[in-house]
């Protein structure tokens, strides 16, 4: 019996959440207890990020940390951050072994390998080469609420600043029947919602033929029985066409929160992004889910301080957001990425000037949140009620993603419940009523 323990850090997105779990079971199999990351363990796996350079400064420090909790553990480093960059991460003192993202089910047979021969200690291979769906997935369920589901790996887009090409090479999908099976599992289990993510779901299919597209692999999940929820993660926005979008009107199941990547409100800016859409385009697309759905989320992500981003192109962006009247906005400051096309741009702007129009940006976001909450107020909805945040409180999520913070004395953990909608000045949440 292997008594060992192994301890992870996630950085990043629901993909590398998805991964991190999936890499949890294949140690437990294998006889590892699982630990936290503050604790003793005798393996520390650190996920990696570099969509930022904060995410490399976080993923670094995770690594540091592990080697002062336990000087003789084993530190792997593993995802993004190893792909793009493996010297530098192998060269961090703490590091012992090093692997990217792919062939991350060998994990504990690579650390065996480690262990016998101290040369073995770079698993990182060239992902854009790689052209099949790494079989990764999760067979174990925890909880009872919301599962995310990985149904695709790869980005073929190349946006300008995006360094996640180089970090997850080109689309693979999984196929249909593999996420069927997840599906199957985790509403046996009585998961309530499944959400369907990847690093550009909006590219499902593309490598498969036969006809294969989001939509129809959304459809097939649709009709398995005890799936009460589809949730659908970041979308690019040229997917909504009228087709698409009639047809996620038509899906039983589907929860009307639409995440659509905007990055810029200027059509300038989008440009030199290497974005394929106007803003003109982007408004025709939010009017056409609007027509389709009622009181649809619309959310997206905004870059500030892109190379040359001037005044009146970020006061466009301000401009846009108000037009939109998006309910939540992810705003963030560029970031430079060796070996995009925007790190040789020219015109690089200050980090005083992205943090001032990060803060601008986000209390205009702020003021389109509260309006879409006062917008919900009195309605009766089913709320999904995920967990109990503290006695007699239950915190979940409407159909279009507003949290609801409820008092009851009833159990509520994965129930869903019509629940009325109050709305109370400066949160961020609504308070749930049970008729």
């Amino acid at each position: 019996m292997n008594n060992k323990t192994v301890a992870f850090h996630t950085l990043g997105c629901k993909v590398n959440s998805y991964d991190t779990e999936a890499m949890m079971e294949i140690f437990e199999k294998a006889g590892y207890r699982i630990v936290g990351f503050a604790e003793y363990a005798d393996v520390y796996v650190v996920n990696t990020c570099t969509v930022t350079h904060l995410g490399d400064r976080k993923s670094r420090n995770m690594m540091r940390k592990a080697r002062r909790t336990n000087p003789d553990a084993v530190i792997v480093a593993v995802g993004c951050y190893v792909q793009v960059a493996p010297d530098e991460v192998q060269a961090i003192e703490e590091v012992d072994l090093i692997i990217g993202t792919k062939n991350r089910a060998d994990i504990v047979a690579d650390i065996e390998a480690y262990q016998k021969d101290k040369t073995q200690n770079n698993f990182v291979s060239d992902i854009m080469r790689e052209h099949h769906y790494e079989d990764l997935n999760i067979t174990e369920t925890k909880g009872k609420t919301r599962a995310f589901l990985k149904v695709q790996e790869g980005c073929n887009q190349f946006c300008t600043y995006c360094i996640v090409p180089f970090a997850r090479g080109p689309v693979r999908s999984r196929p249909v029947d593999a996420v069927l099976s997840e599906v199957k599992r985790v509403a046996a289990h009585g998961y309530a919602e499944v959400v369907l993510t990847g690093i550009h779901i909006a590219s499902y299919g593309v490598d498969l033929g036969d006809g294969v597209d989001l939509l129809s692999l959304i459809r097939a999940v649709d009709k398995v029985e005890g799936v009460k929820r589809i949730r659908l993660g970041s979308l690019e926005p040229l997917l909504l066409t009228e087709e698409f979008v009639q047809g996620l009107s038509e899906v039983r199941a589907f929860c009307p929160h639409f995440h659509l990547s905007l990055q810029s409100g200027c059509d300038t800016v989008l440009s030199r992004m290497g974005r394929k859409y106007t803003t003109a385009q982007y408004a025709e697309i939010v009017k056409r889910v609007r027509r389709a759905f009622d009181y649809p989320a619309i959310t997206t992500d905004i870059m500030v301080g892109f190379p040359g981003e001037t005044e009146e192109e970020f006061e466009a962006t301000l401009a846009f957001v108000e037009q939109i009247h998006f309910y939540q906005v992810h705003v963030f400051k560029y970031s430079r990425r060796k070996g995009t096309k925007a790190d040789a741009f020219q015109g690089q702007v200050p980090e005083e000037i992205k943090t001032e129009r990060s803060h601008r940006l986000t209390q205009r976001a702020r003021a389109c949140e509260q309006d879409f909450l006062k917008a919900n107020a009195g309605r009766t909805v089913p709320v999904l009620y995920e967990r109990a945040k503290e006695e007699g409180v239950y915190e979940g999520h409407t159909d279009n993603y507003i949290p609801v913070v409820l008092k009851t004395i009833e159990k509520m953990n994965g129930k869903i419940i019509e629940t009325e909608l109050l709305y109370k000045e400066s949160e961020f949440h609504m308070t749930g009523l049970l008729n």
